[in-house]
């Protein structure tokens, strides 16, 4: 089942989460809300309303704007650290999805808002990424890609690595396996990593350690249980 904006106009997410008993660690009403004024204090002094997309806003952004064009991040770079329980894994069985983590750059896209419409599709995107409080909403430094390589601040969704979802860089035995092989209610890690390489693709951008993932995922077997000796006959 995949999100979809009535989902978000519904705030569906904090509904299952709420309602799941699976004890995840949902933001307060307060704090969700206070986070989503901070967030927006730059729009009130006149800056643009764009947002920066890395994963499944890339393919799957549910959000009406203006333009959509590829860009680059530094000093953040994209990766596998984030735990999913209920989205892309379970409690017992957790999955994996993508979080804007320190160190390096991140080719991805950057979406510019209606003025206008901006506060009503941050609050959508707010109860798509914010109810457990797994990001940090950051205003960062985006460079468009183009001819004119121009500038603009956008607002971009870092992992934070404080939360009890964040996962850290795992080895890579550990990596392939969680994806290959966790499923949640909006479907596998493994397709949330098809999609997201094949839009990458489909945009002109390459990234080579997620296209190398999604190939060891693809050959991923797994362990095959040890048989049992065989008892020696018995001689009459």
């Amino acid at each position: 089942m995949a999100l979809t904006r009535a989902d978000l106009e519904n705030d569906v997410l904090r509904k299952n989460y709420a309602q799941s008993g699976r004890g995840l660690p949902l933001v307060s009403e307060a704090e969700f809300h206070a986070s989503f004024e901070r967030a927006l204090e730059p729009l009130r002094h006149g800056a643009q309303p764009w947002i920066f997309g890395y994963g499944s806003l890339i393919w799957n952004p549910l959000l009406r704007y203006l333009e959509r064009l590829p860009a680059v991040i530094h000093g953040f770079h994209r990766s596998f650290c984030l735990w999913s329980r209920m989205g892309r894994g379970t409690p017992e069985k957790s999955g994996l999805v993508l979080g804007l983590d320190r160190g390096g750059c991140c080719h991805g896209m950057a979406f510019r808002l209606d003025p206008d419409e901006a506060r009503h599709e941050l609050a959508l995107l707010w109860r798509r990424e914010m109810v457990l409080g797994s990001y940090t909403p950051r205003w960062l430094q985006v460079t468009i890609n183009g001819s004119d390589g121009r500038e603009v601040k956008a607002l971009a969704f870092v992992v934070n690595r404080h939360h009890p979802h964040y996962a850290g860089k795992l080895p890579l035995t550990a990596l392939v396996e969680t994806i290959a092989t966790a499923r949640g209610a909006f479907g596998s890690s493994a397709e949330y990593l098809f999609q997201t390489v094949d839009c990458l693709i489909a945009q002109g951008i390459c990234d080579s350690r997620l296209a190398r993932l999604r190939e060891q995922v693809l050959a991923y077997r797994p362990p095959q249980p040890l048989l049992a000796d065989c008892p020696e006959t018995a001689v009459p």
